[in-house]
């Protein structure tokens, strides 16, 4: 994530929540325009891509808790917003954000370094070199995927669509048309800042007006970025979901997301899974449950009965004599599988079935039970003082 990003964008806003949002409000809240706004949802819809990435981009900051005090920190230093103009806006021709920071983290002079560092006396430039030489982890990536039931169980290798911003491919990050080079800015001469008189004792670095802070001159703009050297990128990836993943669990996959700069280490991507539910089964954990229906005279007299098992086989359940309705049983071995690698058990719940409609032998023949059983009223204990 780019200081611009942090200086720049309201996060807050841009998930609906209040600055003191806990995470469960900050989570909830992005899985709902996650939902409304996801790429597959929304095939060719332009608009509703764009505000997923902007959620992706706030959740990745506020999900996190060092990211989120990081964040704050830098938003309470600048007043909550930093801005110099853009090109073509109104009110002047300061520095892009893109192309200011940009010269502080690709090796090029000024930036927001010459910027504090023309107030502190310069100290700062040593401090920038070494972050230009050292390695950049990349950024993490959100996202989002559908299972089956039988997916999530066994765990499932699915395919996976990322949009990043990375240098443009035409240009390769340079902004000039192919074939042609940017030049040094003859104003700033390649610094990209120009020192100013403050008043006092200090003297402020401002960008330079004529390169934007970039220390660049642009000739003839690449068609493709228009001059600003980044670009979009799709990226397919197939990546692995283990098996046992649960409903609205949010996996991270190390190493899976943006790639690093100067050698330095691709971020993560996280993955929220939602998971289709079955006909047939329902999960509690490692265990899968299951309802079986059986007649009055199977849970009276017992009986050895047929189930269905997630997958596939069938297997035998015995059903001891005058087994109430809703009792629980189990069968060991096929339910999910754990993290260890073993399986959890298929939980089997009884549901004895009334029949809809009686002949007039079955009646009788009940009338006779019930005169031979000689049961004691069943809702005697209800009216005992």
């Amino acid at each position: 994530m780019s200081t611009k990003d942090w200086l720049e964008k309201d996060y807050y806003k841009v998930l609906g929540v209040s600055k003191s949002a806990s995470a469960d409000e900050i989570k909830k809240a992005f899985r709902k325009i996650a939902r409304e706004n996801h790429p597959d949802q929304n095939p060719g819809d332009k608009s509703a891509e764009a505000r997923f990435k902007e959620a992706s981009e706030a959740n990745t900051v506020l999900s996190d808790a060092d990211k989120r005090k990081e964040y704050d920190e830098a938003r309470s230093l600048f007043g909550g917003g930093f801005k110099f103009n853009r090109p073509g806006q109104p009110g002047g021709s300061g520095a892009g954000f893109d192309d200011l920071f940009r010269n502080a983290t690709n090796g090029g002079a000024g930036g927001l370094g010459d910027l504090f560092g023309g107030l502190f006396n310069g100290s700062s430039g040593a401090t920038r070199r070494a972050t230009q030489r050292g390695p950049r982890r990349g950024a993490d990536i959100e996202g989002e995927t559908s299972l089956t039931f039988e997916q999530a169980v066994e765990g499932a290798t699915i395919t996976l669509r990322t949009v990043s911003d990375q240098p443009c491919s035409s240009c390769r990050g340079t902004g000039a048309k192919a074939g042609t080079l940017p030049r040094v800015c003859p104003t700033c001469e390649g610094s990209g800042m120009k020192a100013s008189a403050a008043g006092g004792v200090f003297q402020m670095s401002e960008p330079c007006v004529d390169c934007l802070g970039r220390g660049l001159i642009v000739d003839d703009p690449c068609p493709d970025c228009a001059g600003s050297g980044r670009g979009r990128s799709t990226t397919t990836m197939q990546v692995r979901i283990p098996a046992g993943v649960e409903d609205g669990q949010r996996i991270k996959l190390k190493g899976k997301g943006a790639p690093g700069e100067n050698g330095g280490a691709a971020g993560d991507l996280y993955v929220s899974v939602h998971v289709k539910p079955h006909k047939l089964f329902g999960r509690s954990g490692a265990n899968l449950t299951l309802e079986v229906p059986v007649t009055f005279t199977e849970a009276s007299l017992g009986a050895e009965i047929e189930i269905p098992t997630l997958q596939g086989p069938r297997v035998k359940l015995r059903i001891p004599a005058s087994t109430p309705n809703g009792r629980t049983m189990r069968v060991r071995g096929k339910g999910a599988r754990k993290k260890d690698g073993t399986m959890g058990d298929l939980l089997v719940t009884v549901k004895v079935e009334v029949p809809d409609d009686l002949s007039d032998e079955a009646k009788a023949a009940l009338k006779e039970y019930a005169e031979k059983a000689h049961q004691t009223n069943p809702r005697a204990a209800l009216f005992e003082g």
